[in-house]
């Protein structure tokens, strides 16, 4: 799993399998930690107009589902995402302002 999203973050061409392992940790793991890692890192190490942007943020929103928590950072990575969507959908694709939608209602803030 690491691997297939480590190679992503250096090589666009395997954003789908990346994409797919992201969606599936988020939905399927149990360690909150985990998952809010890679969610993370992939939502601020991806480049500019990549979909695994508004999918870090999107399965931030499935994580404050799921667990009922998320890090500081974490929160603040969603608005940013979410924020970026707003601004410009080639930088960030809209599923980051769902995500961002979820973890505002999932955790009580805002």
């Amino acid at each position: 799993m690491a691997e297939t999203l480590e190679r992503a973050l250096r090589d666009r061409s395997a954003e789908g399998d990346a994409a797919r392992v992201l969606v599936g940790t988020a939905l399927n793991d149990g360690d909150a930690e985990f998952v809010e890692y890679w969610c993370v890192r992939v939502g601020t190490r991806a480049g500019s107009g990549s979909p695994l942007l508004g999918l870090a943020g999107l399965c931030l929103g499935h994580a404050a589902r799921r667990f009922g928590r998320l890090s500081d950072e974490a929160v603040a990575l969603a608005r940013s995402l979410a924020a970026r969507a707003e601004a410009d959908p080639r930088d960030v694709d809209g599923r980051a302002g769902d995500g961002c939608d979820d973890v505002r209602s999932f955790l009580r803030l805002w």
